[in-house]
């Protein structure tokens, strides 16, 4: 583990029921590929609780898109969460899974309540008119998981919180830049509308017939751009996660990063089709990530590392000094049992 990186919570106690546990694991394999892919190579110990916090993501995202039940679902999300923060989860084998992520791994609730407010922007229809207003969004629905990932990592080193946000809005970018044609026909437009009128384009005509057009491949490329800035400034932060953690996460942001390059491979053109990634082409960048994470530092990327947070994700931060002390010092206790342990065998 860095020697620089702040510890938290403990490592020991994460004990979701069998049932729940595989419940989510069948979840993320069908619903999230390719962070299923990329969680075989995190530790068990990260694993397990990461699946369980994506599950409930998953979850929460679907409950959303569901047309019939968008009018109640940021209600009934919320109602699930004050449970889960209460210590008493409801039915549902994420929401079980997913208290016990919070219990042990402190989760401020202002991260997930984070998730639930971009996702109650979806079912409001929010529309965002600049770049700046996309990114608040992309805050809300994918920075919020990057924070919480650093928290079960055992991080709250705000320099790789800050680069793991910028990670998830990266990937967040990313999302959208594939999935241009499938939102527009759902009625749905997170390209910044500042964006169609620099180009010419009125918003609300492309979205009432949204059709292939060179210059929406133009705002296509213009948005991966963006996303690849962010990819390389989190690049810097996985130097500073503990060692065993780094090929996952390297994996992650080589695979969604790749979607990007198949959308270029498709002149930017996310209209018609929807880039994927061949599966033979995830497993070549998973064994890149395995081989190669471990050895990437800091040195070469420290003013990238100790850059601030984007401004629109700087509140997922504002939380972290609050998790309680006890919390660090059982894991620090743990630590020195673990070591004992190790000594006396």
């Amino acid at each position: 583990m860095n020697d620089n990186t702040t510890n938290i919570g403990t490592r020991t106690a994460f004990k979701p029921s069998v049932r729940d546990l595989s419940a989510c694991q069948q979840l993320i394999k069908h619903g999230s590929r390719s962070f299923y892919l990329a969680s075989q190579v995190l530790p068990r110990r990260i694993a397990l609780p990461a699946t369980a916090l994506y599950a409930f993501c998953r979850v929460a995202d679907d409950i959303v898109d569901a047309d019939d039940r968008s009018p109640t679902a940021i209600s009934d999300l919320t109602a699930r969460l004050d449970a889960i923060y209460a210590g008493k989860p409801g039915a549902d084998s994420e929401d079980r899974a997913m208290a016990e992520v919070v219990k042990h791994c402190a989760i401020p609730r202002s991260m997930p309540d984070a998730l639930i407010e971009g996702l109650s922007w979806d079912a409001d229809g929010r529309e965002y008119e600049t770049l700046s207003d996309l990114y608040q969004y992309a805050a809300r629905v994918a920075g919020c998981v990057g924070a919480m990932m650093c928290l079960i990592m055992g991080t709250s080193d705000k320099r790789a919180m800050a680069r793991a946000c910028d990670l998830g809005v990266a990937m967040q970018l990313t999302n959208i830049a594939r999935d241009i044609g499938e939102d527009a026909r759902m009625g749905r437009l997170y390209l910044p509308r500042e964006w169609f009128h620099e180009y010419g384009l009125d918003p609300d005509e492309w979205l009432s017939n949204p059709v292939e057009d060179y210059r929406v491949a133009a705002m296509c490329q213009r948005l991966l751009q963006y996303a690849d800035q962010l990819y390389t400034k989190a690049d810097s932060g996985i130097s500073v996660l503990p060692l065993s953690c780094r090929p996952g996460i390297y994996a992650a942001r080589l695979i969604y990063s790749d979607i990007g390059r198949e959308i270029m491979k498709a002149d930017y053109n996310s209209v018609a089709q929807r880039a994927i990634v061949p599966m033979q082409r995830k497993v070549s960048l998973l064994l890149t990530a395995l081989f190669s994470a471990p050895f990437r530092n800091r040195k070469n990327r420290q003013n990238q590392l100790s850059s601030p947070a984007l401004d629109e994700t700087q509140f997922l931060m504002n939380d972290v000094d609050s998790i309680p002390l006890i919390k660090r010092r059982e894991w620090v206790l743990n630590l020195f049992i673990v070591l004992q342990h190790r000594e006396q065998s």
